[in-house]
């Protein structure tokens, strides 16, 4: 059994197996964090509220440490001892907010039945890339294999992570977020389509950073005219696999 959850922006709940996943928490409340600086649309985020939804998760899983996906709320409110998945390059950083159980996943990693394995991703173009820091996707793989790509534009590392992994569902983070001056620095709608476009038919492609902070300029509308067969979960909504 598998269902992803949709909370907002990137924060997911995803359950495999009867293990249970929280993804990038954001927990702030709207407005509670400053705007993303050097943006066409300067507005506090997040724009949107949290729906009700069950947050307790066996461990949370982390593809970054921006604060669009682990904000100052979630680390006040995770206990202590929650299991925090993460790019090896990052645990420290939750050590030092008090977390004691970090497990930073270089290349694999299992846990509680869950093969997890981290994934390359490339957070805009060009010098920009490098200027964002490390980003990474994920592979759960149990009964079914879910790819959650993290924030990354498409390039040869998406596509080749779908055909060594064959996985039965793949989420992508869209939104065409940008600033000011460069490209894109998560999937435009037209990237959204190259995924659609690679995978077979029948699995299912999730789009989700959307419509909750202020750089991700496309919208959950947007997507929807480009892109024919891509599931645009709204807030709180739960996809069963």
């Amino acid at each position: 059994m598998a269902a992803i959850q949709l909370l907002r922006h990137a924060t997911l709940r995803v359950e495999l197996d009867g293990t249970t996943f929280l993804v990038d928490p954001m927990l702030s409340e709207p407005g509670e964090i400053p705007p993303i600086p050097n943006s066409p649309n300067d507005r506090e985020n997040p724009l949107v509220g949290l729906p009700d939804a069950d947050l307790t998760a066996d461990a949370v899983l982390v593809t970054h440490r921006h604060r669009d996906h682990f904000d100052d709320a979630a680390a006040e409110q995770l206990p202590d001892d929650t299991p925090i998945l993460c790019q090896p390059a990052e645990g420290e950083a939750f050590r030092n907010e008090g977390f004691t159980d970090v497990r930073p996943v270089d290349e694999e990693i299992p846990f509680e039945g869950i093969d997890i394995t981290r994934t390359p991703a490339r957070h805009g173009h060009g010098d920009l890339a490098e200027q964002m820091g490390p980003s990474s996707g994920y592979v759960l793989e149990g009964s079914q294999t879910i790819y959650l790509a993290g924030d990354t534009v498409w390039y040869d590392a998406v596509p080749e992570t779908i055909d060594a992994h064959d996985p039965d569902v793949v989420v992508v983070n869209a939104g065409a977020a940008q600033f000011v001056e460069g490209k894109p620095i998560t999937m435009t709608p037209e990237e959204v389509g190259e995924v659609r476009d690679h995978v077979p038919d029948d699995v299912p492609v999730i789009a989700d950073h959307m419509d909750a902070i202020n750089h991700c300029l496309a919208t959950r509308a947007d997507l929807r005219a480009a892109v024919d067969g891509v599931t645009i979960p709204a807030d709180g909504e739960r996809v069963d696999l």
